[in-house]
């Protein structure tokens, strides 16, 4: 979409679709699965972790991180990462807001 047109579209549908944008590839979802689960900072092992080489993990990275969904510290000469809680908690009541739209129904309309 270019930029000219995202204004015909509210501040949250905007922010709702960098969201989903961040969260559309594989690779990310399982950084991000690996930030909650070890619920610390973690830097050199998301390469070992993923499997992918350091510069596509770090672009990766840099992706969540332009999301909000993040946070990376400079530690030495490396990067510590972890899981934004304020950001996720946003995120979520984002995407269920978005879900809870739907009206309970009890059979499929088409």
């Amino acid at each position: 979409m270019g930029i000219t047109k995202s204004q015909l579209f509210t501040r949250e549908q905007n922010d709702l679709a960098a969201i989903a944008k961040a969260f559309a590839h594989p690779a990310k979802i399982a950084i991000l699965q690996h930030l909650l689960k070890a619920n610390t900072c973690i830097n050199s092992h998301l390469v070992k972790e993923t499997g992918l080489a350091q510069p596509t993990v770090s672009r990766h990275l840099k992706d969540l991180k332009d999301a909000g969904l993040i946070d990376g510290t400079i530690e030495g000469t490396s990067v510590c990462y972890c899981i934004s809680p304020a950001r996720w908690n946003e995120v979520k009541a984002l995407f269920n807001e978005l879900f809870d739209q739907l009206p309970q129904m009890q059979s499929h309309c088409c």
